[in-house]
């Protein structure tokens, strides 16, 4: 986004302007080509269309650019980012995504950095082959695997965290890589589009006082395909039988049900407290340590596949883009 000079509102950037902006882009190394959507959102905006589209553009551009950097508002770049980690199967190139908390333009912008520093990570090579094999989200100095991020603050640079999974570089005078951390890519494979996305999900955040009629209104919504409950702790619900049954009735419809914490860090450890026992049971799955915004755009992703209760319940607990640590 830019400032508009007149209203003192926020507009679409021009990216024929990128140049002028940032003129420090004459400096890189790299071959650099812009896209830009041809009516851009704000990221509030965005729905399981934009991020086919986006998906599609990477795909059918894949071969001819050694990585991608996508400028994506911050509010809800963590949803998009994860979404696209499980849409595009076999990446051996960069995909990073970045933004910035204050617009291009302002005295003290962070776009400059956050841009710089991601187009050189797309473009950065050992021996010839890229380093990065995957999607990432770069932020004030660092590269997370991206379907591990959340956006953390509203007011800080440091807008995203990635509590259960370290960062891949950290950026200080030299780029200094987390060799362990990056996804190794022994044998490259064809990339592979999955454009069928499910948006029918139930996101519920449990909270002390939540009303049974509420509950049963909520999870009984026509056309709902899949529910995530984000859970207390380390996956700890309601033990009354209005709550455990009315979660039996969606499974038993073939409804899948994942489990992940509200906490910021952490994991789920279904039965390590008599509260989650008699959901693990009743077959409720298991988020691990996986994002809210990764365990959505894993079901996304999952629901379309017309799978067996069970296996859906053995893939989601599964690792496939890093997403979870096994």
């Amino acid at each position: 986004m830019v400032r508009d000079d007149e209203f003192g509102s926020l507009k679409a950037f021009n990216f024929s302007e990128l140049l002028s902006k940032i003129p420090e882009l004459k400096l890189l190394e790299h071959e650099i080509d812009t896209l830009s959507f041809e009516n851009p959102l704000d990221s509030s905006d965005f729905s399981i269309v934009e991020y086919q589209k986006l998906a599609d553009i990477i795909y059918k551009n894949y071969e001819c650019y050694d990585g991608f950097v996508v400028l994506h508002g911050s509010d809800t770049m963590s949803y998009t980012a994860s979404a696209l980690s499980f849409m595009l199967e076999n990446l051996a190139k960069p995909i990073i995504f970045t933004g910035s908390q204050l617009p291009i333009g302002d005295l003290r912008t962070d776009a400059k950095e956050n841009l710089i520093s991601s187009i050189q990570i797309a473009g950065l090579k050992q021996n010839g082959i890229s380093v990065i094999k995957e999607i990432g989200l770069y932020f004030e100095y660092k590269l997370y695997r991206a379907n591990r991020t959340t956006k953390a603050s509203a007011e800080h640079f440091n807008a995203f965290d990635s509590p259960n999974y370290p960062p891949l570089i950290e950026s200080g005078v030299n780029l200094k890589v987390n060799q362990t951390a990056i996804r190794k890519v022994r044998k490259e494979k064809l990339i592979i589009l999955h454009q069928d996305l499910e948006d029918k999900i139930l996101l519920l955040k449990l909270f002390p006082g939540l009303d049974p009629i509420v509950f049963k209104a909520l999870i009984n919504i026509p056309h709902v395909k899949g529910i995530v409950l984000e859970s207390f702790g380390s996956g700890n619900f309601k033990t009354e039988d209005w709550f455990i049954n009315g979660i039996k009735e969606k499974i038993e419809q073939s409804i899948p049900v994942v489990n992940v914490t509200q906490c910021i860090g952490g994991q789920v450890v279904m039965g390590k407290y008599y509260t989650s026992q008699r959901l693990q049971k009743i077959g409720i799955i298991s988020g691990k340590d996986m994002t809210t915004e990764s365990a959505l755009g894993k079901m996304m992703y999952l629901l379309p596949k017309g799978l067996s209760m069970k296996v859906f319940k053995t893939i989601f607990e599964t690792s496939l883009r890093g997403e979870v640590t096994e």
